[in-house]
């Protein structure tokens, strides 16, 4: 017999269990039990569970909070919805209920290992049966799957059969690393590329240091990421300094904070979550002055790939911004959709018709090419 339910911790299902319905993934059980731990401010979390004869058979997080409509609009458009927002507050802002999480880069929907695929599709579509259960019950009228993965097309098929619309999302960031060197890797890229990265390399740079604690230097962590976030246009979300020591402290040997010294000061850190096979770039915060003097970004990715090669890890996988840079440095791209329906037909309408206007490479050239490139 086949019955689902939605838990509001994480704790509620198997360790075990979760995991097997995502083989190898790095965002795994303990990752999400840190995540909630950390109490990000302004979002509830759910964990959608289907069970066959009180056998786990698939999961997904899912999360709720009010969302805003322009939150992956980016240059002039950015600008328009905070007119907009200032005019008439709260207009552009919906109760949203979401499979995915906010700080993962795609929607974790899975199967457990014994589920033949043939029969992954239906687990899936119960699944959003369940989200969907579980939204009217608190109220909220906007459903969404936000970033699945194009690739999986199960799960694609499944938004769709359940009558979900569909947008462009942000895509995804990959650096295959077959390189046995720096150098190497520099003779793939364009001409003004790898002089301008050379040119880099050969100044005087920061101390890099790679922590598993950063306890001392919380302070920092926090000033750094306030000021990075403060000239983000498509943040979603405000990390607590909880966030990265929890993910510190719960993942012990896959995940580092890599930090910058220019002398006694702290310029620039980047969490990344990391195993055998890949290398995730999570978050890089940095000060605007210090990088305009040591090009922090380009010091950071240098230092990601050359980890890489070190380690014979095969992929760099850097996220979700920065396209143009992304697109000199080597990267393909996948891709990634967001699925979206409301229950009240009229809003459900005008937020079919507002995709066009909304969707996130209408305003970012790089970001386009990025998504032409995925598809």
């Amino acid at each position: 017999m086949i019955t689902s339910q939605a838990f509001s911790s994480i704790r509620a299902i198997d360790r075990s269990a979760w995991n097997d319905c995502f083989p190898g993934a790095l965002e795994d059980w303990d990752y999400y039990r840190a995540v909630e731990d950390a109490g990000i401010e302004d979002f509830s979390w759910r964990y959608l569970a289907v069970f066959e004869d009180a056998r786990l058979v698939a999961v997904a997080p899912a999360f709720t909070t009010c969302y805003r409509l322009d939150t992956t609009v980016s240059g002039p458009a950015k600008r328009l919805t905070e007119r907009l927002q200032r005019w008439w507050p709260g207009l552009l802002q919906l109760r949203l209920y979401a499979l995915g999480s906010p700080v993962a880069e795609q929607c974790h929907a899975g199967t457990a290992s014994h589920i033949p695929a043939v029969r992954r599709q239906a687990l899936l579509e119960q699944l959003l049966h369940l989200a969907r259960r579980d939204a009217d019950a608190q109220g909220i009228g906007l459903l969404a799957v936000k970033d699945a993965a194009s690739h999986d097309r199960q799960w694609t098929a499944s938004c769709r059969t359940f009558g979900l619309h569909s947008m462009p999302s942000l895509p995804s960031a990959l650096l295959p690393i077959p390189f046995a060197s720096l150098d190497a890797y520099l003779g793939t890229l364009g001409k003004s590329t790898r002089k301008g990265l050379r040119r880099t390399l050969r100044g005087p740079g920061p101390r890099i240091e790679w922590r598993h604690n950063v306890d001392d230097v919380l302070p920092d962590i926090s000033r750094l990421y306030e000021a990075t976030l403060q000239r983000s246009d498509l943040q979603f979300e405000r990390l607590p300094a909880s966030y990265f020591t929890g993910i510190l402290q719960q993942l012990p040997e896959r995940a580092a904070c890599v930090l910058y010294w220019v002398g006694e000061q702290l310029v620039a850190f980047n969490l990344v979550l990391l195993d055998e096979h890949r290398l995730i770039d999570k978050f890089f915060a940095h000060d605007l002055e210090a990088s305009r003097e040591h090009n922090l970004y380009l010091r950071s990715w240098m230092a990601n790939v050359d980890y890489c090669i070190e380690h014979r890890i095969a992929l760099y996988e850097c996220g979700q911004a920065g396209y143009a840079s992304k697109l000199r440095l080597g990267c393909r791209f996948t891709g990634n959709s967001l699925f979206f329906q409301h229950r009240n037909p009229l809003l459900d309408t005008l937020l079919k018709g507002l995709k066009h206007v909304l969707r996130p490479d209408r305003s970012d050239p790089a970001m386009a090419a990025a998504l032409s490139e995925s598809s």
